[in-house]
C-alpha cells in the first residue's frame, strides 16, 4: 500500500517542536503550586534553622527541616482533590521524574551524612543537586532564567566550601530563592500575562540560550 502522507518541512518540525516546548512550559507553569510550594519550605526551613543555631543556640536546630512533612501532607491532600485529570505527555512524566529523582537523592545524601558524620556539609551537595534540576527544566522549557538559577546555585555551591557551617544555612536559602524560587514565579507570571493576553500556546518568545 502505497504511502501518500508528506514528510514534515524542517520548518514545520520546528514548529511542532516549539509548540510542544510552550506547552509544556504552560503545564508546568499551571501546575507550579507543588514546585513553589517545596521550594519556599526549604527557604523558610534553612533560615529557621540558621535562626535556631545562631540565635536560639539550641542543639535541635535541626528540627527546622521536619517543615518537609508539611509538604508531603499538603502535596498529598492537594492531589486528592484534584478532580480533572490533564493528559501528561512524555516530556510531562520527564520533569516529574527528574525531581522526583532529585528528592530522593536528597533524602539518600541526608542519610549517609548522618550515618557517616560531618552532616554539616551536605549544603554544598543540596545546592548542586538543586542546580542540576533548575538546569534540566530550564533548558527543556527554554526558560533563561532557570538556567541563570543553576549558574547561580553552581557559583553558591563554591562559596560554601570557603565558609562556616552557619554560613551554609543563609547559602542554601539564598540557593533557593534565586535558583528555584524566582524563576518559578517568573515562569507563572509569564504564564498569566499569556493567558490574559490570549496568547497561543503555538507561539513561543524566542530563547537566546
Amino acid at each position: 500500500m502505497e504511502n501518500n502522507a508528506e514528510p514534515f518541512s524542517p520548518e514545520q518540525s520546528l514548529q511542532v517542536i516549539q509548540t510542544m516546548i510552550q506547552k509544556t512550559r504552560s503545564s508546568v507553569a499551571d501546575n507550579s503550586f507543588f514546585f513553589l510550594l517545596w521550594g519556599w519550605l526549604v527557604f523558610i526551613a534553612a533560615l529557621l534553622q540558621y535562626v535556631l543555631y545562631v540565635i536560639v543556640q539550641t542543639n535541635a536546630h535541626g528540627a527546622a527541616w521536619s517543615l518537609m512533612s508539611i509538604g508531603f501532607v499538603v502535596s498529598i491532600i492537594r492531589t486528592a482533590r484534584q478532580k480533572t485529570r490533564t493528559v501528561r505527555t512524555y516530556v510531562d512524566e520527564g520533569f516529574a521524574n527528574i525531581w522526583i529523582c532529585i528528592l530522593i537523592v536528597q533524602t539518600l545524601i541526608a542519610f549517609a551524612f548522618f550515618r557517616r558524620g560531618g552532616w554539616e556539609n551536605c549544603y554544598t551537595f543540596f545546592i548542586l543537586l538543586y542546580s542540576v534540576g533548575c538546569f534540566l527544566t530550564g533548558r527543556l522549557l527554554k526558560f533563561v532564567p532557570l538556567i541563570w538559577g543553576a549558574a547561580t546555585c553552581w557559583a553558591l555551591a563554591i562559596v560554601t566550601t570557603f565558609v562556616d557551617f552557619q554560613t551554609n544555612m543563609l547559602l542554601m536559602a539564598a540557593a533557593v530563592l534565586l535558583g528555584y524560587i524566582v524563576p518559578g514565579h517568573l515562569l507563572r507570571r509569564e504564564y498569566k500575562m499569556n493567558l490574559k493576553a490570549g496568547g497561543s500556546v503555538g507561539h513561543p518568545k524566542k530563547s537566546t540560550i
